[in-house]
């Protein structure tokens, strides 16, 4: 026993060991977060620009770590518009659901976003929503519309900065007299618009609206009221913005060539007229049968545009093609899109499947009419599923519902920004204030 015991370290001894130990590592830590915060400025510098071109949020972080590269930092604060680098790609406003919309006194101020591409999370305080409603989102911007007067505001969401535009009050005299009801629906009513700085950092809007809005407005932050382009747009659908452009499917019928992707450049701003060039045509599309025709879709994914055509005629089948290889004029169908998804309706959406368990990559999600599900179509077997559980006859889905069903309700605006799911009850109008938000 005497010899065991005396095998043992007198615990007072042990006791200096860890001190010493715990005194070296807090010393090591302390060793390596110093060489951390150390780092040269034009090394951390370069760390930040890769940082950044992942995401916005990482970059706050990364400039919260320490002083030192903070300051060997550029603020995103008062740049989140007028710097491109700072816009939030991929974050998308989560419609919650029950009539949440922003500014519900039930969500205290806050409003909750996610990414497409991550399956981030994350809440932000927006009081503003008391009286703002959203109209669009581009680029993680939104687009909303001061309730009392109807200005036009761009809202960086993560950084809180706010450029105006003129009224949309502005635009009603542009309305075309042939469509009856309240001009409103065809204003706020937007079908895509598009941001874009120039180099001497004067930030333009371009505001596509529903077909009762034949022409495209623009306007500059500052502006006192809205301008229109000087041509019109008819027999188009499916808009999209793309890097400051705006891009739309026209169809001719099938005597007149059939459909194409007509291209619309930022407004021109020098000179004393402001005015947007017409729009060119870039690429023709397959045209279908005559009893099987292909009505197509715009999809942003990542650095390039896709073209998605449906046929719901006697064969069911959905087609992929890049609108790249359609410039060329080369046909080629893709069966694959890298594990994305593909969610198609008023807008068009892309989606990483690995960020979201439930989702299926390489699918396209749209509504089933026939079916009355929302489905998937699968591009290697040509083949359908239900995207998700719950028939949509009646608007019964069920609640609570999967992610599936939030993302595909980001697809139709008038939904969306009003906090209800799609084929979850009766779409309703504005439960507030909803003599400045008809047609929003």
């Amino acid at each position: 026993m005497s010899s065991r015991c005396q095998s043992r370290p007198a615990p007072s001894a042990a006791c200096s060991k860890r001190r010493r130990r715990t005194a070296a590592d807090a010393t090591a830590a302390t060793h390596d977060s110093s060489s951390w915060a150390s780092l040269h400025e034009d090394l951390v510098g370069l760390i930040a620009c890769r940082v950044l071109a992942g995401d916005l949020r990482d970059y706050i972080r990364f400039r919260a770590v320490c002083p030192n590269w903070r300051s060997s930092t550029a603020c995103p604060r008062g740049r989140g518009i007028v710097d491109r680098r700072f816009h939030p790609r991929r974050w998308m406003l989560l419609p919650e659901g029950h009539g949440l919309h922003p500014g519900h006194g039930k969500l205290g101020g806050f409003v909750r976003f996610f990414n497409l591409s991550t399956g981030d999370f994350v809440r932000v305080q927006l009081p503003l929503f008391r009286d703002h409603c959203v109209l669009d989102s581009i680029d993680g911007i939104l687009l909303l519309q001061r309730d009392h007067d109807t200005v036009a505001r761009l809202l960086n969401p993560f950084t809180g900065d706010i450029l105006d535009f003129p009224p949309l009050e502005t635009l009603l005299r542009y309305v075309d007299p042939r469509f009856l009801g309240n001009k409103w629906y065809y204003i706020r009513s937007i079908g895509a618009a598009s941001i874009n700085v120039s180099a001497d950092g004067v930030v333009s809007l371009m505001i596509l609206g529903s077909p009762g809005m034949l022409q495209v407005a623009f306007a500059a932050s500052g502006d006192q009221q809205w301008s229109v382009s000087s041509w019109h747009l008819v027999q188009t659908f499916s808009p999209v913005s793309f890097q400051g452009k705006l891009y739309v499917m026209r169809d001719n019928g099938t005597l007149a060539g059939g459909p194409e992707v007509l291209e619309i450049d930022p407004p021109q701003l020098e000179g004393m007229e402001p005015w947007v060039p017409p729009p060119r045509s870039i690429a023709k599309c397959p045209v279908g049968k005559t009893d099987d025709p292909i009505l197509y879709y715009l999809v942003e994914r990542g650095s390039e545009i896709l073209v998605i055509g449906t046929s719901f005629g006697n064969r069911k089948k959905i087609s992929a093609y890049r609108l790249a290889d359609l410039m060329l004029g080369r046909n080629v169908l893709m069966t694959g899109i890298d594990g994305d998804a593909l969610f198609i309706g008023q807008r068009n959406l892309c989606v990483r499947s690995n960020a979201f368990p439930t989702i299926v990559g390489d699918t396209i999600v749209f509504y089933y009419r026939e079916k009355h599900y929302v489905a998937q179509y699968h591009l290697s077997s040509g083949t359908f599923s239900p995207a998700s559980d719950g028939s949509t006859k009646g608007c019964a889905i069920p609640s609570p519902c999967s992610i599936i069903c939030h993302i595909y309700t980001c697809c139709y605006r008038q939904q969306w920004n009003k906090g209800q799911i799609r084929f979850q009850g009766e779409r309703k109008k504005w439960q507030v204030k909803g003599k400045w938000r008809i047609g929003a």
